[in-house]
């Protein structure tokens, strides 16, 4: 027992008793432990390592229920009598390892994709509503939650569509999802059948596009212009589909709009075949130029469009939480299909996003944030053409999170983004979001994490590095 010492590394995020208990772990496999070696007294051990002796008792038991040690009483703690625990050569010290692991994990890369202004978001009011939801919730709240979501979120989801997006519906309208994903998951589960075609735009979210084939669908990929979907091409290429995806207000990852002659021509179609439209409301909260445009569902009179959101960008992506409202002949099936695979989602985050929308701290966040990103666009856009000149090909969109930068020259828009991500940043490449590459190369460049004041010198790490 001599020859083993218990160390702690303080600033490392694992629970001090589990450190503890890792330690004789440890202790056991190099041998320095043998079976019926007595540990110290946990009232001995709380006092050399400045803790609680509660901490070092938590440890004990904790190696006690796997089995390593075993308490006799008033003689202490022991290591378990006949333990076989297999040699391990020496390695060095786990809290070393452990802390160097931490310290290397990078944050948001910038430039990347999908991510909202992480270092804007209220925290301090965000902390503050999450301890009042979970002092204030009831008993009830502890059971199964309803897979439908919890009603008063759903109010204020209904409430903000009706108001935003020109959205006409009630509160059991809306289902609460696990982000658009989860939207995804429900309606594939509850309608997709095994080869049926699936209409999507090209280049488009790879990860709705992973999904609907991993589901079985049929992919069918239509290009993307100026105006967004060409629906004509699209009903060319599939008359006969069983659904559209589209991101009509800002598609991903072009940025365009859906036109209105558009937009018709795609509710027509539906309309006529029978087919159904998933409507990805992609970033439609932040515009920076002209109106708001209205949401396809809000045109939507002969109900075949399912409208899904998120609060992956408005808030944060750890959250998981997202809604869909499909016309009501669905709402039966999909209830059914949430029951199956979700049955239900956390209740305190539902109460605290709730919380969140109810009280007006939403609408004002959305607000600071469409300045916020804004300025930062503009900062982007102004570096960005500072630093490649006529090199750069640079339209910016009326809204989005990304810019879509394309070079006159250099390597593909792939090997840049591996150089790119060499030197710590984080860009997309076009070609990677298309399955026909009807769109051609560039960089996808989000600038809601890149503060005004640094745009310019990450440009210019960006173009040391791919050149």
């Amino acid at each position: 027992m001599d020859r083993f010492v218990i160390r702690l590394d303080r600033p490392d995020g694992t629970p001090v008793f589990r450190q503890i208990a890792e330690r004789v772990r440890q202790g056991i496999a190099h041998g320095l432990l043998a079976p019926n070696d007595r540990l110290p007294s946990a009232r001995s051990l709380a006092a050399q390592l400045g803790l609680a002796r509660g901490t070092v008792d938590a440890a004990y038991a904790l190696l006690a229920g796997e089995g390593y040690v075993q308490g006799r009483g008033p003689a202490g703690t022991v290591v378990a009598p006949g333990l076989r625990v297999p040699a391990v050569p020496p390695c060095p010290p786990v809290e070393k390892s452990v802390a160097a692991a931490a310290r290397a994990l990078p944050g948001p890369l910038p430039f990347r994709l999908g991510l909202p202004a992480l270092d804007a978001f209220p925290r301090t009011l965000w902390s503050r509503l999450t301890v009042r939801a979970a002092r204030r919730i009831a008993p009830a709240a502890l059971a199964y939650p309803d897979p439908a979501g919890l009603p008063v979120l759903r109010e204020a989801i209904a409430t903000y569509l009706r108001v935003a997006r020109g959205i006409a519906c009630d509160a059991h309208d809306v289902l609460i999802t696990a982000g658009f994903q989860g939207a995804l998951a429900l309606i594939t589960h509850a309608m997709l059948r095994p080869d049926d075609r699936v209409i999507i735009e090209d280049p488009g979210y790879f990860l709705a596009r992973d999904a609907l084939a991993q589901a079985g669908g049929t992919l069918v990929p239509s290009a993307v212009d100026a105006a967004g979907l060409d629906v004509a091409l699209a009903a060319s290429l599939a008359p006969a589909a069983r659904f559209a995806v589209v991101t009509p207000t800002h598609q991903a990852p072009m940025g365009v709009a859906l036109s209105l002659q558009r937009r018709l021509s795609l509710l027509d179609w539906a309309a006529d075949t029978g087919a159904w439209v998933i409507e990805d409301d992609y970033d439609s909260e932040f515009r920076y130029t002209g109106h708001p445009l209205p949401a396809l569902k809000s045109l939507d009179l002969t109900g075949r469009v399912l409208y899904a959101g998120s609060f992956s960008k408005v808030l944060f992506p750890g959250l998981r939480l997202g809604y869909l409202v499909p016309p009501v002949s669905l709402q039966a099936p999909l209830l059914a299909a949430a029951r199956t695979l979700q049955a239900g989602l956390p209740v305190l985050e539902q109460q605290v996003v709730a919380a969140f929308m109810t009280e007006g701290h939403f609408a004002r966040h959305l607000r600071r944030m469409r300045s916020l990103y804004g300025s930062r666009r503009s900062a982007l856009a102004a570096a960005l053409r500072a630093v490649f000149g006529s090199r750069l090909d640079l339209q910016l969109q009326a809204g989005g999170m990304h810019l879509l930068a394309r070079l006159a020259d250099g390597p593909s828009d792939a090997e840049m983004v591996r150089r790119a991500l060499d030197v710590g940043l984080g860009p997309n490449a076009l070609s990677a979001q298309s399955v026909a590459g009807h769109a051609g190369e560039g960089l996808l460049l989000g600038f809601t994490n890149v503060p005004e004041a640094d745009a310019l010198a990450l440009t210019r790490r960006l173009a040391k590095a791919i050149r």
